[in-house]
């Protein structure tokens, strides 16, 4: 079939896939790292674009690039037990444990949570999330509505609100920018670029590549190559706007500091932002804008985990699923953005490396015939190196010390690996075991 979009429904699926990225985290860690960096800003942000942008834009493409129907049979490449467990622990990451559930709490620690007493904070978010999680279980529902929902309404509305607001924080921002936190003094790139992880965004690519591929099939067209470039476009298009708005919010951050200070988190940066240059107004502003975003990646994930777990278990249909994945998400918003944040973290440096060395074999792929010679070896030494980064972090966020045995690892590993210490000792030998691998698929074909 000869089909071809409309420059209209591009621009829908691409507003589109950006609402489904940008949530909760993609507001508030731009504003941190803009605050911590300082004059860093410039390393720092590009470091978080590679794994808040680059990556995601990887994913997606890589999904269209593979051919395949779900990320599970991507996955399988490795293992069908492999493709089974991962796909389920990362839809379960960004959908009900963690990403979904911190829609609902960025929503309100940002737009509500200010005019709230001290007291009445756990009733009003069990009020709120209660409310929140009902509309995107509504949304939710009628997944085949989700371009002429998402793509049509709720992202231009959140873009232009993001706009009015970063484009007045530019030609007229609060402060200079300052000297960097202690943190930030050196190796501002590699702590921006690990920051990135908590948008969770390169693990949702792997998801919504599915969603975006399926809507465009929805659109008449079947021929791969077409469904490739269409992907790409929309891919490209939805990607520069966050990086626009990333880079906005760092600079947001950035210049804040001497008249607002510095924050934990971003949250209260931009709620102090808004009031600065629109005083209520601002703050109602800033509500819709973290409400909106959340939103749309609320509806986005918990579409996605009811679509993937109903073909898994095809005896529970769609909607039930629906209904479970948004109450759950409701319990656990109910335990507060900060240990969700704090046990996300252990996750996201297990899961990061995997996901990332997945799409990079998905791309050379084919000069090796998929061979699981290439894919288990490979994934093996990842999966190592991503279970002692995942502990290492577990131990940290539980503020408990590393046990002997582990600190003895962590310490024999940062002397005898390049770039371990900023978070990347795995990506070395990976490289080198693939590298290893596909010359011995070669020559044994």
């Amino acid at each position: 079939m000869n089909t071809k979009l409309r420059i209209g429904n591009y621009l829908a699926i691409a507003f589109m896939l950006f609402a489904l990225f940008f949530g909760a985290g993609n507001l508030i860690f731009p504003a941190q790292l803009g605050q911590l960096s300082g004059d860093n800003i410039t390393p720092a942000t590009i470091g978080f674009l590679i794994t808040g942008v680059g990556l995601p834009f990887l994913g997606i493409m890589a999904m269209g690039f593979s051919g395949k129907n779900n990320l599970q049979e991507l996955a399988s490449r490795v293992h069908p037990v492999y493709g089974l467990a991962f796909t389920a622990l990362l839809y379960l990451t960004i959908g009900p444990f963690f990403a979904a559930p911190r829609t609902g709490t960025v929503a309100y620690e940002v737009g509500i949570a200010p005019y709230v007493s001290e007291g009445a904070q756990s009733t009003v978010l069990l009020i709120f999330t209660g409310a929140f999680f009902l509309i995107a279980l509504l949304f939710s529902l009628f997944p085949s509505k989700i371009v002429d929902n998402i793509g049509k309404f709720l992202a231009p509305a959140l873009v232009v609100l993001l706009f009015i607001l970063l484009a007045v924080a530019f030609f007229n921002p609060m402060g200079s920018i300052q000297s960097p936190d202690e943190t930030y003094q050196s190796s501002a790139f590699f702590l921006g670029f690990l920051e990135g992880y908590n948008t969770m965004d390169a693990l949702a690519a792997l998801v919504f590549g599915i969603i975006i591929i399926n809507v465009i099939k929805g659109f008449g067209i079947t021929d791969n190559n077409q469904i490739l470039s269409a992907v790409t476009k929309i891919g490209l298009t939805s990607t520069a706007l966050l990086v626009i708005i990333y880079v906005g919010i760092s600079y947001l951050g950035a210049t804040s500091v001497t008249e607002l200070g510095i924050f934990e988190n971003g949250g209260p940066v931009l709620s102090g932002a808004a009031a600065y240059y629109f005083g209520t107004l601002g703050t109602i502003l800033l509500a819709a804008i973290i409400i909106l975003a959340c939103l749309t990646t609320a509806i986005g994930l918990i579409t996605a985990n009811a679509e993937y777990f109903h073909t898994l278990i095809p005896a529970i249909a769609y909607k039930p699923w629906v209904f479970f994945f948004s109450i759950l998400t409701f319990v656990i918003a109910n335990f507060g953005l900060e240990n969700i944040i704090s046990f996300s973290t252990p996750v996201l440096m297990f899961l990061y490396p995997l996901a990332m060395v997945l799409v990079l074999l998905t791309f050379v792929s084919p000069f090796f015939k998929h061979s699981r010679i290439v894919y288990i070896p490979t994934i093996a030494v990842t999966f190592i190196f991503s279970i002692i980064d995942g502990l290492v972090a577990l131990f940290k966020s539980l503020d408990l010390g590393l046990p002997e045995w582990l600190t003895a690892i962590v310490k024999t590993l940062e002397g005898a690996l390049p770039l371990y210490a900023e978070g990347l000792g795995w990506l070395l030998p990976a490289a080198v075991v693939a590298v290893i691998m596909i010359v011995i698929a070669k020559v044994k074909r």
